[in-house]
């Protein structure tokens, strides 16, 4: 302790100790049962440290610095993939992106401390309450991460209970929980192995055996559901259009042809849907624009040709839906840009569109841009125009090609925000562009869109510039994939949707719901203790 004295009164510049600098750690451990690793048994361990924390703190200031400091090596190493896209562009320098993903992680730290320090203010050191009462702040924090500023939803504790591709797992339990709440039954799991060591300790052997399987036990079931097929055929094409090419105009023209080729149909007269990946047209497709526009993008500088050549690759009957851009106009102005999926026929015209509504900060908009530009700070993606947000999830009455929901690749970290619940789709659809995200970021992203394919009970299709694309069940097994930095393409039907689950009609509300459950049984655990 250092003790500065001024004149008004002393303050305290505490330095970290050894407990602290262990729950840092944990809270990068925990990251590691994130994918591309999946060791989950690191996260169970890491917030049974977490709760032995908040057990023998003795002010719920130290229970907040307890929470911040899990979380600040928590999203260290979690979102470190971040860093990658700063090597994307050439206004700032590479090493900035490590900057970044620290003061990053220094925002969202204040989640897990906002967890920490009302679940240690709610059992009010009662042992027997602390742990649901925990579970229950743990899931308003992630729930007030996903919406406040924005939100920034990437990676709830959660996304550890997924297995394998063929095996949905522990997660499958979204569709009566939602994601939220089953993260505040990874905090309960993470108790329980605390427990366990307790138990050992006293030596209570079989409690301590009952404890510590029990967790290991709901994360390894083989829970999966019905195989069932679908009718709708597809094609879903990733293209392996790397992200330092992606934006090259004299690159364009062999982007098409490449991933044009990838989707030529497989029979004679074969109906399907195709789809591609967000950037997938680096045409501008509306009429309307300064010619200039189309001359350094557009195929022939003509929007109508380009539709047309779009309209063959969807053959006879077929509707293409890809990733392009529209511009804002004012007047004969543009003043920014909307990140859009549009559905093409067979003749090019476009039948639907979409507008993404959940934008990336500093990737797809520049905030406070009239301050940070002129100190030379820009976005992350190339190109001086801001994206506008379009007005949240829609669906996409596409004739014989079924409704689709449109969801562009971030958007579908937002649980319980996919889904026009007015007019539920038949599947999901998630174009993305992952060539940014680094090696770590694409398979989290992966194993996102399965959650809300658990939770939602819709087929999701995946098609990305660089991978990972996939076809998910309903269920969340992962049917067909296209590896990472690979070119290739998918055929097959559309996976049928299941009736709606509880969580797609009550949305988070369920989570919360539970919540409330966790803190009425703290309640109740409360009362008996005190008899």
């Amino acid at each position: 302790m250092i003790r500065l004295r001024f004149p008004a009164r002393p303050i305290s510049l505490r330095l970290l100790t050894r407990d602290d600098l262990l729950t840092i750690a944990a809270g990068g451990l925990a990251a590691c049962g994130f994918q591309p690793l999946g060791l989950w048994p690191l996260t169970l361990a890491a917030m049974a440290w977490l709760i032995h924390r908040l057990h023998v703190v003795k002010t719920g200031r130290q229970a907040a610095l307890a929470g911040w400091l899990f979380g600040l090596g928590h999203f260290t190493v979690g979102l470190g993939w971040i860093a990658k896209a700063f090597t994307y562009q050439a206004e700032m320098p590479a090493w900035l992106g490590w900057v970044g993903v620290f003061l990053l992680a220094l925002y969202l730290a204040i989640y897990p401390a906002i967890a920490t320090l009302l679940g240690w203010w709610l059992a009010n050191t009662r042992r027997a309450v602390l742990l649901p009462a925990f579970a229950a702040s743990w899931i308003f924090a992630e729930w007030l991460r996903a919406w406040l500023f924005t939100g920034f939803a990437w990676n709830p504790l959660a996304m550890v209970t997924l297995g394998g591709f063929a095996r949905p797992g522990l997660a499958l339990a979204a569709q009566w929980t939602g994601t939220y709440a089953l993260s505040g039954l990874v905090v309960v799991l993470g108790g329980w192995w605390l427990f366990a060591l307790r138990s050992w300790r006293q030596d209570r052997k079989w409690s301590a055996a009952a404890y510590a399987l029990a967790p290991a036990l709901l994360m390894v079931l083989p829970l999966h559901g019905e195989r069932r097929e679908g009718t709708l055929a597809y094609t879903l094409v990733q293209p392996d259009v790397r992200q330092d090419l992606l934006n090259d105009p004299a690159n364009y023209e062999n982007q098409f042809l490449k991933t044009a080729a990838l989707s030529l149909p497989r029979q004679p007269g074969e109906t399907r849907l195709v789809l591609w990946p967000e950037s997938g047209v680096p045409d501008f497709l509306r009429p309307g624009y300064a010619q200039f526009w189309y001359d350094e993008t557009t195929y022939a500088g003509d929007p109508l040709l380009a539709r047309e050549r779009l309209g063959r690759v969807a053959g006879k009957g077929g509707m293409l839906l890809t990733g392009t851009t529209d511009l804002a106009m004012k007047g004969p102005k543009v003043t920014g840009a909307w990140n859009v999926v549009s559905a093409l026929d067979e003749s090019g015209a476009i039948r639907g569109s979409y507008a993404k509504a959940h934008l990336v900060p500093y990737g797809e908009y520049l905030p406070m841009r009239e301050i940070l530009e002129p100190i030379g700070l820009s976005r992350l993606v190339a190109g001086s125009l801001d994206f506008f947000s379009g007005p949240g999830p829609r669906t996409l009455d596409l004739g014989a090609h079924g409704k689709a929901g449109i969801q562009i690749c971030y958007e579908i970290i937002f649980s319980g925000q996919v889904v026009d619940r007015a007019n539920r789709p038949d599947y999901l659809f998630n174009p993305s562009n992952d060539g940014w995200f680094g090696s770590w970021g694409p398979p989290q992203h992966l194993a996102q869109a399965r959650m809300r394919a658990i939770e939602e009970g819709l087929p999701v299709l995946r098609s990305t510039t660089t991978g990972i694309s996939a076809v998910i069940d309903a269920d969340g097994v992962v049917r067909q994939s296209v590896p990472p930095l690979r070119a290739g393409r998918l055929d097959g039907k559309v996976p049928p949707a299941h009736a709606p689950t509880p969580f797609a009609l009550f949305g988070n509300m369920l989570a919360l719901g539970w919540a409330i459950a966790l803190l009425l049984l703290a309640l109740v655990a409360s009362a008996t203790r005190k008899r």
